[in-house]
């Protein structure tokens, strides 16, 4: 193919103005190879950035474009600046929390209602109930810490909101025991956000006295220790069952007034992080 010359006899493609390539800002620039630093692990959560001065020496730009980054940073919740004479900038490497605290922040901003959070949990976390009864190391770290929840929710049977604080730390040790990093991840954000509207269900209830009684708290330990079992005997299918058929027992009691509830991160601090 060619092209047609213009009346100065060039091309028309070159007699065209110059297309000014876009640059990438000098302070993302620099947040991105800070940013790399965190998450590659050569900053530690707690450390404390080099000073802005230090930084200049570094990157040979302008304080501005160093603040700029630093600020971007702060946003992705990867530092937190503090003022003053003992000022600085802490790092904080991510944890899974950060992941439910931003997804939580999404759908809130969508109203997700609590119904569909609840739907995709219980979708995920029987799968992560089956994926940890496959966990060759199940029998070392996983099973003796569900043993020890169920003892402890045992002994707290009395008290509703620590009753429920303590059932959840033992789905959690499912999900994060299941040995797949990514559904442990997107599971356990789901968890996070689920944690807090059962959190005030369970304070909520215990106030006017319609937490539920003995008999409803003592069959969900049998079907902790019963899921813990089928863990530790390896049996996938029935882990998997068990967790699904108790996730739609227990989500019963918090959704049951049949009022609108709507995804909410009040409650999770960015520190929770």
């Amino acid at each position: 193919m060619t092209l047609s010359a213009g009346h100065d006899g060039r091309s028309r493609a070159e007699s065209r103005p110059a297309r000014r390539l876009s640059q990438p800002r000098i302070a993302d620039m620099i947040a991105a190879s800070l940013r790399q630093r965190i998450l590659d692990g050569g900053l530690e959560d707690g450390d404390v950035l080099p000073k802005v001065d230090a930084l200049l020496l570094e990157f040979p730009v302008s304080k501005p474009s160093i603040r700029e980054a630093m600020r971007i940073l702060e946003t992705e919740g990867l530092i937190s600046v503090r003022r003053g004479n003992v000022g600085g900038a802490v790092v904080h490497t991510p944890r899974p929390d950060t992941a439910g605290y931003m997804l939580g922040m999404v759908l809130q901003t969508r109203r997700t209602e609590v119904t569909d959070l609840a739907i995709a949990l219980s979708e995920f976390e029987p799968a992560c109930a089956g994926k940890a009864a496959e966990a060759p190391n199940r029998a070392e770290r996983l099973v003796p810490l569900l043993v020890r929840l169920n003892r402890e929710l045992d002994e707290n049977l009395a008290d509703g909101p620590a009753f429920t604080r303590l059932a959840r730390q033992f789905h959690d040790a499912v999900i994060h025991g299941c040995g797949n990093a990514t559904m442990a991840l997107v599971a356990g954000s789901l968890g996070t956000l689920w944690s807090i509207h059962e959190s005030n269900w369970a304070e909520a209830t215990s106030a006017r006295g319609e937490y539920p009684a003995d008999a409803a708290r003592e069959a969900v330990l049998r079907t902790h220790v019963k899921i813990a079992e089928a863990i530790e005997d390896g049996d996938a299918a029935r882990a998997r069952h068990l967790a699904a058929r108790h996730l739609e027992e227990s989500q019963r009691y918090v959704l049951a007034d049949g009022e609108l509830q709507l995804i909410t991160v009040e409650g999770l601090t960015r520190r929770s992080w």
